[in-house]
């Protein structure tokens, strides 16, 4: 694909994606097809294969974007600054991408369930390392007395089970609290907040 991309070339690019982002989080990688995507996207299989060279091409860079949408929050972790107010807002920010970006949450799920085989070197290094480093800040913060002791990596994964919950599972979470126009993210959060405020506390 060439690097220089006219206004019809990248509202193409940004169409293939968003439609194989649909087909991929209903129908997992094994069972989308290019025609499947050509279809939702309104664009011809050829047209599509001047952008991408494969469904694995495209299917890798939706994984790739979501990943760095993923990991910006965690990132934005600040060291310097009030601890539980910067956990809480992370717990936050994750919560928000869950209401507002379910598709892809859910096609970072079935990857994870499937083993990762797109994303595992990316997984054992580059969020490996990031986690690393939050790690060593919740430990300087836990040593000094500024939140409450307990395992920091387990404090993220449950950070990231209990808000990715309302996207992965939101067939579910509507069947229990609801369609999805009703207030349960706001309800999520007010209990989120609660539990975690009372968790972090010293």
């Amino acid at each position: 694909m060439p690097t220089r991309q006219t206004r019809i070339q990248r509202k193409n690019h940004i169409a293939i994606l968003d439609a194989a982002l649909e087909v991929f989080s209903l129908q997992g990688f094994r069972g989308a097809t290019l025609d499947e995507i050509a279809n939702v996207a309104q664009i011809s299989k050829p047209n599509i294969l001047y952008y991408f060279t494969s469904k694995d091409a495209i299917y890798t860079a939706l994984l790739t974007d979501l990943l760095a949408t993923w990991l910006d929050p965690l990132r934005a972790i600040d060291p310097e600054g009030d601890p539980i107010t910067e956990i809480m807002t992370y717990l936050r920010c994750k919560l928000d991408l869950s209401r507002d970006f379910p598709r892809e949450s859910r096609l970072f799920a079935n990857e994870i369930i499937q083993g990762a085989p797109r994303l595992k070197a990316v997984l054992e290094t580059e969020l490996k390392e990031l986690v690393d480093d939050k790690v060593k800040i919740f430990t300087i913060w836990m040593n000094a007395g500024k939140i409450a002791q307990m395992h920091p990596v387990h404090l993220l994964f449950s950070i990231w089970s209990l808000t990715q919950h309302y996207a992965d599972f939101d067939a579910q979470v509507q069947a229990v609290s609801g369609p999805s126009n009703s207030p349960h993210y706001a309800d999520a959060w007010g209990f989120l907040e609660l539990l975690f405020t009372k968790l972090l506390r010293p």
